[in-house]
């Protein structure tokens, strides 16, 4: 017990950056801890703001809405620059070239504040209009344009938050990527409520302190990895001649995201679509829904953070010319996730009535809930595989083969098999959730066979 407390003490400190040696359950565990924190803290920005700004009203909490809905479209381009950093990174670092990861990070920090700055400009300047084409009424418009023009004003630091800690993850120093977040929460939770209701010295804006306290927290996050990224004991060190275009680079690391962005894409839409043939049997069903969902994501955090490690362990390795340990670290992460979520899917198999119950009391409500948590976890032995597989792919530089795969099987498969079931079938709301089981198990199949064959081994980034 010891020894393990020790081992999660130096994941936090980020003690060991360079994963090309020495234990691969090791590696794992000190990748996978600072990860996983560092996504629960993603996951508190929306919560946070949420929690605050209930507290306002109905209309600011649909302002709220209706911008990030928006907004996923600058996410989905953050998280793609973010997949094509990680690889590029982790395979320059493998290559033991820190001058050469150093470059990569200052291309990114480059194509980050220039799609920022369109995206913010734009945002900024069509803020009314943004609003009233997602169906907010005038009043709705009228208090909470500037809300949506502060956050668009912050897209820039919205894309470096996530790009930066792909840098850092790929470099190995994912402790420095999750302090970073820390950092931004910790600022965002403690600014969120005194910007927003006026407390002491702190003028009040109402829904509008929720976007200065967010845009600060988001802020100070980036100026911490810049810091991690520039100082002269780091593991890689950008300096200023980094950030001189690279065209050669930059289109290179658009190429790379291009696949990441998509894939976010595609899985948001699918989402989208399920969402809305579900809304067809009632609110109730809606409801359910979204508290099982959301149950879902915050559970398997970690299952993320285990995929993420694997994508970092694959490009060091690939880098160092070693394929093998590559491979072997990947299947050793999918294994290892396949246990965490089998624990979890008994515990939400035996316990989804008392779990939903926390969040709702409704009886219909919990009943849908409870079925989609059941039925969701019949799938997550296969989901476990799919998910570190996928992401292992995207750490060796082969971010469209996953792309493909999300097509395949979200859009190809899980839309029109949940409509067939719900309504050609007459299955109901349980129709939806079978076709989410069957396509994450048929998308876990199809990347375990795509992955044993072996053709990522041969990417070049």
């Amino acid at each position: 017990m010891t020894k393990l407390f020790r081992l999660f003490l130096a994941a936090l400190r980020g003690t060991e950056t360079n994963f090309t040696s020495g234990s691969i359950n090791r590696a794992i565990f000190l990748l996978s801890i600072p990860m996983i924190l560092e996504m629960v803290m993603e996951s508190l920005f929306a919560v946070v703001d949420v929690f605050f700004v209930a507290r306002i009203g109905t209309q600011a909490i649909a302002t709220v809405g209706l911008t990030e809905s928006v907004l996923t479209l600058v996410y989905s381009i953050a998280i793609g620059l973010s997949t094509a950093a990680t690889a590029l990174v982790s395979r320059r670092v493998g290559e033991e070239n820190q001058r050469g990861a150093g470059t990569v990070v200052g291309q990114v920090i480059l194509v980050s504040i220039t799609l920022g700055l369109i995206m913010g400009v734009v945002g900024f300047v069509f803020a009314e209009d943004i609003l009233r084409l997602m169906g907010g009424d005038e009043k709705l418009i009228a208090n909470g344009a500037d809300f949506t023009r502060m956050i668009f004003a912050s897209a820039p630091a919205i894309i470096l938050l996530y790009t930066l800690s792909g840098s850092l993850r790929g470099s190995g120093d994912a402790s420095a990527a999750m302090r970073s977040l820390w950092l931004a929460n910790g600022i965002n939770i403690l600014l969120c409520p005194a910007f927003i209701f006026g407390l002491g010295p702190f003028p009040e804006l109402g829904v509008m302190g929720s976007a200065v306290a967010t845009t600060i927290g988001r802020t100070m996050g980036v100026l911490y990895q810049l810091y991690a990224l520039t100082r002269e004991k780091g593991i890689i060190r950008v300096l200023r001649s980094d950030i001189s275009p690279d065209t050669g680079l930059i289109r290179h690391l658009l190429s790379l995201s291009i696949g990441g962005t998509s894939q976010f894409l595609v899985g948001s839409a699918s989402w989208i679509f399920l969402t809305r043939i579900l809304s067809t049997f009632g609110s109730d069903v809606v409801a359910g829904y979204t508290i099982a969902i959301r149950i879902i994501i915050f559970t398997i955090l970690p299952s993320w953070g285990m995929a993420n490690a694997a994508a970092t362990l694959v490009g060091q390795n690939l880098g160092a010319g070693q394929p093998k340990r590559a491979e072997t670290s990947a299947w050793r992460a999918a294994f290892c996730n396949m246990l965490f979520l089998a624990a979890v899917g008994i515990v939400f198999f035996l316990g989804a009535t008392p779990i939903v119950g926390l969040f709702d009391n409704n009886i219909r409500v919990v009943a849908v809930a409870v079925e989609c948590l059941r039925i969701f976890c019949l799938g997550y032995l296969f989901m476990a595989h799919g998910m570190v597989l996928t992401q292992a792919l995207n750490g060796a530089g082969d971010t469209k083969t996953p792309t493909l795969i999300n097509i395949v099987c979200f859009w190809g498969v899980e839309i029109p098999l949940a409509y067939t079931l719900a309504h050609t079938l007459n299955w109901g709301p349980p129709g939806v959730f079978w076709s989410v089981a069957i396509s994450e198990t048929l998308l876990a199949v199809i990347a375990v066979w795509i992955f044993s064959r072996g053709r990522w081994k041969t990417v070049h980034v």
